[in-house]
């Protein structure tokens, strides 16, 4: 089974989230398809299924499956374009894939690939002594989408977080999204998944279904800018269009495997 590591959000490798793609010839079990996801240990592994009309898209981490990924649903359009594994055969800038959380399109404007994705509806929630401890620094808003979005007084500190994983794991909320207006990008973020065994993942495109939409209110503006402030860094040019957010960026091809199942 062909199997390729992406980097993305990125122009250049060893940035961005690296993602693997799967593309096997007949169905997996789940129970499969989560211990390759484990064996390769990156934060997501995609398993792309052919049918007739287009494809499903499953998201495995290395300790469950999960219902919506940004950053391996554009390395999976970036291995289906250059392949060019689309139904017609011919070169196509458009892709439609099934999920578990609906019909997802990508297409290739230039050279970014834009993920047409739900935004996440956000409560606010309180700030409590438990998300101050968890986090490390108190943050000036809490809101609850799947995940725990904590917004912070400054870019300064949600670089510097050090969030306690064992106590982030007590929190409400799948994923804990840390976020702050940015100097040179609109906002700064990242993305802490201890519950689903990532530690920090290095760029979160669904977190930004939750991101986006909250500094798209609060700026006024239908365009953002982002940049993931992890060690390894990423971009993503975004818009909310109604209640979808238009993800985008880029992708780069980092290996090509066989597994040899």
């Amino acid at each position: 089974m062909k199997q390729y590591i992406v980097d993305a959000f990125t122009d250049s490798l060893f940035s961005g989230n690296p993602a693997a793609v799967c593309i096997p010839d007949s169905r997996l079990s789940d129970k499969l398809m989560l211990d390759i996801a484990k064996e390769n240990n990156l934060s997501e592994t995609a398993f792309v299924f052919k049918t007739d009309t287009d494809f499903e898209l499953r998201w495995f981490t290395p300790g469950e499956e999960i219902d919506l990924c940004g950053h391996a649903t554009l390395a999976a359009a970036r291995i289906l374009m250059d392949k060019n594994m689309n139904k017609t055969g011919k070169d196509t800038k458009r892709l439609i894939f099934r999920t578990r959380s609906g019909r997802l399109t990508v297409e290739k404007v230039g050279n970014i690939y834009e993920m047409d994705f739900p935004a996440y509806d956000l409560a606010e929630a309180e700030v409590t002594e438990e998300i101050a401890a968890a986090a490390g620094a108190r943050p000036v808003e809490a809101y609850m989408g799947r995940d725990l979005l904590c917004v912070f007084d400054s870019e300064e500190t949600v670089r510097k977080l050090k969030p306690d994983m064992e106590k982030v794991k007590t929190l409400d909320g799948l994923l804990f999204q840390a976020t702050a207006k940015g100097k040179d990008f609109d906002c700064v973020s990242r993305t802490f998944a201890p519950k689903l065994g990532v530690r920090e993942d290095p760029v979160c495109g669904s977190g930004h279904c939750h991101i986006v939409p909250y500094w798209s209110e609060k700026l006024g503006k239908d365009k953002i800018l982002a940049y993931q402030a992890s060690s390894r860094g990423g971009v993503l040019y975004c818009r909310v269009k109604g209640d979808r957010v238009i993800l985008g960026g880029n992708a780069v091809v980092y290996s090509e495997a066989n597994l040899l199942l």
